[in-house]
């Protein structure tokens, strides 16, 4: 006998209604905005803003990529506790500026010329407490393995290993929370290009960057103490037996390094007045290694390129693909340029540059 139709079950249905009510199917969707944009309008319109803003932070990255350019050009090694060298030039700076009577949350009421000198005076006790800080890593930290002929991954790890204790020591010494905002000089446009303001801050950080970076440039291929770091770059056994102090040479890198890294830490502060927090230089170290690695490992003028790529790049893709893929730019652009030219955009050695 064939089935007999049954009635449809009133029940049932409820539930398969309830079950496809668009209320009910609304917090199942994950994402209801799109989790990547591509706005090529916000790209052109913010441009030039993202080009000087870009700059500003790319010079930045290539202060602190300096130091890493240099310790590698001449020991062959990757010093990753540069980072926290940096991060101790910020809190250098920062107490500083709580030393000079400045409170957080309060603008301060001073003639311009006058908080000029204040920044110079912040910018050198961070320069000076900086570099005496990396010469002390290199004392601690690096100078025992060498004397014992330890093998490269030792210096790795002991890299690594001081990155973290003095991450620990800063978080212990001052909180774990970020130091309340200090700002001397807030940003005020001065002129404008195509429509973006371009600030006093955008303006001094750019020019006392690019000024440092000439300074280093010409000391390591003019001065004495430079031809000696290049030599000891390019062949330490035989600059020993010509009369170069290779210990000497090590200590002058590491401090020109941390004095570098001192100078980035005052200009990070004027552009992020938050950003001293003991953790703070695990990021931006990350960055300007990938700047110095992008213009060149080992090369001065490579980590100053790099580091304003990197800056420019990400500025850019903020705007092209939205904010949360400004640090995926950076290290993608990293690994594209590495796939056609490993040794990095110039490519050139510390050994090999030229006066």
């Amino acid at each position: 006998m064939p089935a007999t139709p049954q009635a449809p079950d009133a029940s049932g249905e409820r539930v398969i209604a309830s079950v496809l009510d668009p209320a009910v199917l609304t917090p199942l969707v994950v994402h209801a905005q799109p989790w990547i944009n591509f706005d090529v309008g916000l790209l052109v319109d913010r441009f030039w803003a993202n080009t000087i803003n870009g700059l500003a932070y790319g010079s930045v990255y290539a202060l602190i990529a300096l130091g890493y350019t240099l310790v590698y050009g001449v020991l062959q090694l990757i010093n990753f506790a540069h980072s926290e060298i940096f991060v101790i030039g910020v809190f250098a700076t920062y107490l500083t500026f709580l030393g000079l009577g400045f409170q957080p949350g309060a603008l301060p009421n001073l003639p311009i010329a006058a908080i000029i000198l204040d920044l110079i005076l912040a910018g050198v006790v961070a320069m000076v407490v900086a570099g005496l800080a990396a010469v002390g890593l290199e004392r601690v930290a690096y100078r025992p393995l060498r004397r014992r002929n330890a093998p490269r991954l030792a210096f790795l790890i002991t890299a690594i290993g001081a990155s973290f204790a003095i991450q620990q020591v800063i978080r212990i010494w001052r909180g774990s929370n970020p130091e309340g905002t200090i700002r001397l000089l807030p940003p005020s446009p001065v002129f404008t290009i195509f429509g973006a303001p371009i600030t006093n801050l955008q303006i001094i950080i750019i020019l006392a960057s690019l000024a440092m970076f000439v300074v280093a440039d010409q000391f390591v291929n003019r001065s004495r103490l430079g031809r000696g770091i290049r030599a000891v770059a390019q062949d330490p056994a035989t600059a020993t037996l010509m009369g170069v102090n290779r210990e000497r040479v090590i200590m002058i890198t590491f401090a020109v390094g941390g004095i570098l890294a001192g100078a980035a830490a005052l200009f990070y502060l004027m552009t992020i007045p938050q950003g001293a927090v003991y953790n703070g230089g695990f990021l931006l170290g990350i960055k300007a290694f990938t700047a110095a690695v992008l213009g060149g490992i080992g090369n001065l003028r490579g980590a100053l390129l790099g580091g304003l790529i990197l800056g420019v790049a990400e500025n850019y893709g903020q705007s092209l693909f939205g904010g949360d893929w400004r640090d995926v730019v950076a290290f993608v652009l990293l690994v594209l340029v590495l796939m056609f030219r490993p040794t990095g955009i110039l490519g050139e050695s510390l050994a090999r540059s030229r006066a």
